[in-house]
């Protein structure tokens, strides 16, 4: 009976490897593409994901490799330091990843503001549809987000006026229409994914119409891997670059444990454990900062698709990392036909699904606050950074829960009997972002009478709640009333 179930494990994880090889491979090589670096980095990344990380303990079924989620960041290091220099940081990020699970901080991970996540994950969408949108038309984008999305206007009106820029465009729009369409023929969707089903027939309609539009340029596996030189590492002296590989650590490893958590809701398997997963991530983050590579985070897409085709085991992903990595040394030049606007398509379709626009509504309905840090979060990302957008997100959730925290009200009692001092107790969290309230209506209270102030309904006083309520009772007694404070 053990016999055939390890049989039949092996079955499952077979299968589910190939699905996931398939989906991996437009993924990897068009995010390095969008990265602005060679598209082997990619499959490397994803080889490292599969035969290094996937072998390691934390998480059985997610997958690993480049993500979508990273791309924006990568393009400005590359774009800021240099293409020799990624390995430096990508390395430094893997070393941190590595420290940050050792000191068991990994669980920590699932204290970050859900909305600021997925502002995060808005923002970076929206960068990536804007730098794609000139990838559809074999264009070069401007550069940050901003004059990406003011140079689309321009963009527009070069794209009509050129017959090449259309024959792109018609390529890149028709891979997002079969990625949307795909998935609904559920019996092709079933042998075929929808990445791969759209990036091979872009493919072969290029090859057969001879369509002038750009391909992806090919150099060769190996020649494609760049170790990091001692000028590289001595760049991580740069505070600029050290503010490059928090973002690089710190996105990286909330991708891939919020992931974790979203892939053990897929399955009844062993749960994801945090810490081990994160010294996964940074283990292979290292290894692809020596081999040069593309930063590594676990890929919801990958994941999902893995245990959807019945992986059983941490086998399935392995297995897609040695398909990778055949692919990759034994065809090539397969990559070399492949039109560039059809994976600017694949990734224009990956940034719309990073947009939660299904949940914003609701969201803003029954939680605005949140609804706002969501919004704020994304919009400081196009507008300023990724690593500036993200802390102004976090610093805005802190503030919005300090807020919804610190409610304080006042249970005011006053006596027919004027004799008789007014009874006001304070009930709730008194600090002070709610002073100007709190001290406004202590102001109400009748002038000419004496007032018990009751402390003791206060879960939390700070200082200078406290500091401003003795200062209120001395002006008051200096009026000749009493005011008594009861703690």
């Amino acid at each position: 009976m053990k016999r055939f179930t390890s049989i039949h494990s092996f079955r499952a994880d077979f299968t589910a490897s190939l699905v996931v090889f398939l989906v991996a491979v437009p993924l990897c090589v068009g995010v390095a593409v969008a990265s602005g670096v060679p598209a082997e980095l990619g499959l490397v990344t994803g080889v490292v994901g599969g035969l290094l990380t996937g072998l390691l303990p934390g998480s059985s079924l997610q997958v690993s490799g480049p993500a979508a989620g990273l791309t924006v960041l990568v393009f400005e290091a590359v774009k800021e330091y240099g293409l020799g220099a990624l390995g430096a940081l990508v390395l430094a990020a893997g070393v941190l990843q590595l420290a940050m699970g050792a000191l068991k901080l990994g669980r920590w991970f699932r204290a970050i503001s859900v909305a600021v996540v997925q502002g995060m994950l808005a923002g970076i969408g929206l960068v990536l549809i804007a730098g794609q949108l000139y990838a559809l038309t074999d264009a070069k984008a401007p550069g940050t987000g901003l004059s990406n999305l003011a140079g689309l206007p321009g963009l527009v009106g070069d794209t009509m006026g050129s017959g090449t820029a259309l024959a792109a465009f018609a390529i890149g729009a028709g891979t997002i229409a079969i990625l949307v369409l795909w998935p609904r023929w559920r019996r092709a969707a079933r042998i075929l994914p929808a990445p791969l089903a759209a990036v091979a027939l872009s493919t072969l309609t290029v090859w057969a119409l001879d369509l002038p539009v750009a391909r992806v340029e090919v150099s060769g596996l190996f020649d494609a891997i760049q170790p990091p030189g001692l000028g590289d590492f001595g760049k991580l002296a740069d505070v600029g670059v050290l503010g490059t590989v928090l973002a690089f650590a710190l996105i990286a490893s909330a991708e891939s444990l919020f992931s974790a958590a979203a892939v053990d809701r897929l399955h009844d398997g062993p749960r994801t454990d945090y810490d081990k997963e994160l010294m996964a991530q940074g283990a292979g983050n290292t290894v692809c900062g020596l081999l040069g590579a593309l930063p590594m985070t676990a890929v919801i897409v990958r994941s999902a698709a893995n245990v959807q085709a019945g992986a059983k085991t941490k086998l399935s992903r392995v297995l897609h990392g040695v398909w990778l990595l055949v692919f990759a040394a034994a065809f090539p030049a397969a990559l070399g036909v492949v039109p560039v606007a059809a994976l600017a398509g694949v990734l224009v379709h990956a940034g719309w699904k990073l947009i939660p626009v299904r949940a914003l509504g609701p969201l803003w309905r029954e939680h605005r606050g949140e609804a706002l840090v969501l919004m704020v979060t994304a919009l400081a990302i196009v507008t300023v950074n990724m690593f500036e957008g993200v802390l102004i997100g976090l610093l805005l959730a802190v503030a919005k829960t300090a807020w919804e925290t610190s409610h304080v009200h006042l249970e005011i009692h006053t006596p027919d009997d004027e004799e008789e001092p007014v009874q006001v107790r304070a009930v709730g969290n008194a600090t002070f972002l709610r002073l100007p309230k709190l001290l406004d209506q202590l102001e109400t209270l009748p002038a000419d009478r004496d007032v018990e102030l009751d402390l003791s309904g206060l879960r939390h006083l700070d200082h200078a709640c406290g500091a401003a309520l003795t200062n209120w009772a001395e002006q008051h007694r200096r009026s000749r009333r009493t005011v008594e404070l009861v703690s």
